[in-house]
């Protein structure tokens, strides 16, 4: 993309919406209704809207590497927060992605740097299902199942936060764990069972009012 385009670019998207609805902008600027928050990677070949196709107003997004859920890090949290008490959404879609260099940079015995703390959550998720991967001989096949158990781990965790728990059970508020097929532009549902996991971890991870 040309950067000195950027501004004629931008111009050109507020004239061809305003030829279509000379007041779109005013209702855009509206308070925001969503009842889905999308949970996705950065990179910059996924965007929510356009494999969902979905309109302005319609997605809450939250973008990190490799779509991660993690505890102390307190933008996600903060985002799951807001996206519960405030906005009420009804879903929350974790969503991987083939060919995510975030889940590729954790398969390498590297320094990576600041990006070594971040990355051991994925690494983690490979200690927990090694002995399904190890079985696993082709290194690509390898890499797209440990994108869809990222994806599964990071709704597991999702799952033991207060407000998931808390929101589930008063509203039925759900948690979906999706993966974009990079190569063909499909999103491929994991079906998880959100009841399954939380009985699974009710043990240990129960939060009660």
């Amino acid at each position: 993309m040309d950067f000195k385009k950027i501004f004629t670019n931008n111009e050109e998207w507020v004239q061809e919406k305003l030829s279509l609805d000379p007041d779109y902008f005013n209702k855009l600027s509206k308070s925001q209704n969503p009842e889905i928050l999308y949970i996705g990677c950065s990179d910059s070949r996924v965007t929510a809207e356009d494999l969902m196709g979905a309109k302005p107003g319609e997605i809450f997004i939250h973008r990190n590497i490799a779509n991660m859920v993690i505890s102390i890090d307190l933008n996600v949290m903060s985002v799951i927060n807001y996206a519960i008490y405030h906005l009420n959404v009804k879903h929350i879609i974790i969503c991987g992605h083939y060919e995510c260099g975030g889940v590729r940079a954790a398969l390498q015995s590297k320094d990576l740097g600041i990006l070594n703390p971040w990355l051991r959550n994925i690494r983690d998720v490979y200690r927990i299902h090694k002995q399904e991967l190890s079985l696993i001989a082709d290194e690509n096949s390898k890499f797209k199942r440990l994108v869809e158990l990222n994806v599964q781990e990071q709704c597991v965790n999702l799952i033991k936060t207060a407000s998931v728990q808390k929101a589930h059970k008063s509203r039925g508020l759900l948690v979906h764990g999706w993966v974009f097929d990079i190569y063909s532009g499909k999103i491929i549902d994991l079906n998880l069972d959100f009841t399954k996991i939380l009985e699974s971890i009710m043990e240990i991870y129960r939060i009660d009012e």
